[in-house]
């Protein structure tokens, strides 16, 4: 008895070894303590939540090195009000986007954590889904939102308001008394942006749908699309600027007669902007609607502009290697910026 108990305290040693010669990332992103440490069980997490009496679970992609992702736990979760109220009403679960650990989703399967989120299609980080004490999705956010449009949705989404009006419709209400800044003129947008149907040998398009008051889409307009890598990279696509609110009829990429709104309700825009991207075929490659700094806006229009979506579907390698380059041919390289 004595040996075999020798035996398993030498393996136990011996497994911790590596665990405790590893050196942290000096680039780990601080996860807050009341994240929950979980089995990474999903259905379990979920049943634990209803029987907390809880809305549903919040699971968090994040990675290490990302900016967003300090700002969601910093700017967001560092706000005692955004915190308290997400965690009386979610039990949240941090995922590494190129983890190795084992989830069990809620269909059963049992993946790493990269390939569960190669699965689900996270494109960005942070990547936030929301699920219900029944396990469907009430919502998912790629990519970072500020701590007022952040706060807006965890309402939304804790009030169950989704029964009765659109997401779309429920911030606008909210950021009404925003200081709406008449646009500039703006010489990259479609002259018509009501015929969007695509030609084989067309360049991609680019949808902004952007309904005022909108800060993030003014900033969009104001900083990133004032940058010369990006103004080049305007001119490899059509832009069309929409409001996801207009009746007005249009005809759609792929070539079908609708009204704007029903249009938009039907591509699931639900944030200002969410800008969607096109191939020449009229079909959807890419998009985002998540706040975005200007160098991932460039980087998101150089993705659909070189075609790079084709060979590499996973965006965020496309950007690591699109900052390589950057930094290759003595750019400079601010993530921020």
């Amino acid at each position: 008895m004595k040996k075999l108990l020798l035996i398993a305290w030498s393996c136990l040693v011996l497994g911790l070894a590596p665990a405790r010669a590893q050196e942290a990332s000096p680039h780990a992103i601080e996860i807050p303590s009341w994240f929950t440490q979980s089995f990474l069980e999903l259905n379990e997490d979920v049943a634990d939540a209803a029987r907390a009496g809880k809305r549903g679970v919040m699971v968090y992609f994040g990675q290490d090195g990302c900016p967003y992702c300090a700002r969601l736990m910093k700017d967001n979760f560092g706000q005692a009000a955004i915190a308290d109220k997400t965690r009386q009403h979610f039990t949240a679960i941090a995922l590494n986007l190129w983890g190795d650990r084992e989830v069990a989703w809620l269909d059963g399967r049992r993946l790493s954590e990269k390939s569960l989120a190669q699965a689900l299609k996270v494109q960005f980080t942070p990547t936030l889904i929301f699920l219900g004490t029944d396990g469907k999705q009430l919502l998912r956010l790629d990519g970072y939102q500020p701590p007022e449009r952040f706060e807006a949705v965890l309402d939304f989404l804790i009030q169950d308001r989704a029964k009765t009006e659109a997401l779309l419709d429920f911030l606008a209400r909210r950021e009404a008394s925003a200081d709406a800044v008449r646009a500039a003129r703006r010489p990259y947008l479609l002259a018509r942006p009501t015929q969007l149907q695509r030609q084989p040998q067309g360049k991609p398009l680019a949808v902004l749908f952007e309904t005022q008051p909108c800060k993030s889409c003014d900033e969009m307009h104001g900083v990133a699309f004032t940058r010369p890598g990006l103004r080049a990279l305007l001119k490899r696509l059509d832009i069309a600027s929409l409001s996801a609110t207009s009746r007005r009829p249009l005809t759609t990429p792929d070539g079908r007669q609708l009204p704007t709104a029903e249009w938009a309700r039907s591509l699931q825009v639900h944030m200002n902007p969410t800008v969607v991207f096109f191939d020449n075929q009229g079909r959807e490659v890419f998009r985002f609607d998540s706040y975005l700094r200007p160098f991932h806006i460039e980087a998101a229009f150089a993705y659909v502009a070189e075609g790079a979506y084709r060979t590499e579907p996973q965006f965020q390698r496309y950007v690591q290697v699109h900052a390589d380059k950057l930094r290759a041919a003595s750019q400079p390289v601010d993530l921020w910026r």
